[in-house]
């Protein structure tokens, strides 16, 4: 390394949405990253446990320069335990898609010292056109949970996008973000569609539909509704069809 030169930071990430960004910006900064970083596929890096239960003492042990998480997804203790050991913890708040953005340049450019990347441009631009007109307008619930039934509720960052597509989250000023509501709730909602993502939980057209009889159902990739990063690019066009599939 040349006088005056930047060592790359060696990072840990503690979220599957950054740790795909990074991967898809600077591969060989990554040295840690969850069990539930499942993208990009064969990423081969040190696991450190889950989200909620990460191994601290293993990802000290790793010694990175930059330990990146979130403020939802990861648990404030160990975030804390992380700090203690004398790691560098970067914490992102994400609401909605401008926040996102925003937040993904912080990340890679200061956080990680990168150059901005163009697939964050072409994220920005994929969205940047998506209208709804008056005729796609439709009041929906969107489980992410059952047993029992959860919901998104306000500021989150999957309604958001939802809202952008035309599709008004019915419990968008619930008092909480993420409100426990009964299935006979939901079905007297008066929603035009549920709206069933795969992650976190799984819903299936033989695992979530079944519940809301004679309610039309978009079940919609959850990596496109709640990932913050590449698939961003993408989420537009694969949610629309989803959406539109559901009439």
């Amino acid at each position: 390394m040349t006088t005056g030169q930047r060592r790359a930071p060696r990072v840990v990430s503690l979220v599957p949405s950054l740790t795909e960004a990074v991967a898809a910006t600077a591969p060989d900064l990554l040295v840690g990253a969850t069990d539930w970083c499942s993208h990009p596929a064969g990423l081969d890096v040190a696991r450190v446990g889950g989200t909620k239960n990460p191994d601290t003492a293993r990802i000290a042990a790793l010694a990175p320069d930059l330990v990146l998480a979130n403020e939802e997804e990861n648990r404030a203790p160990d975030l804390g335990a992380l700090r203690a050991a004398g790691l560098d913890v970067m914490v992102t708040e994400i609401r909605d898609l401008d926040q996102a953005l925003r937040e993904l340049e912080r990340v890679l450019v200061r956080g990680c010292g990168l150059p901005r990347p163009g697939w964050l441009d072409d994220a920005a631009d994929a969205w940047r056109d998506v209208r709804a007109g008056a005729a796609d307008l439709r009041g929906a619930v969107v489980p992410i949970w059952r047993r029992p039934w959860m919901v998104l509720g306000r500021d989150t960052f999957a309604g958001d996008l939802l809202a952008r597509l035309g599709v008004t989250n019915l419990y968008a000023h619930h008092a909480d973000r993420y409100p426990r509501i009964p299935v006979d709730e939901l079905n007297g909602r008066g929603a035009d569609l549920v709206v069933l993502p795969d992650e976190p939980y799984r819903f299936t057209a033989d695992d979530g539909p079944e519940a809301f009889p004679g309610l039309p159902s978009a079940l919609v990739s959850g990596r496109h509704l709640t990932w913050y990063g590449p698939s961003l690019a993408e989420a537009p066009g694969v949610l629309r069809a989803a959406l539109d599939a559901a009439r």
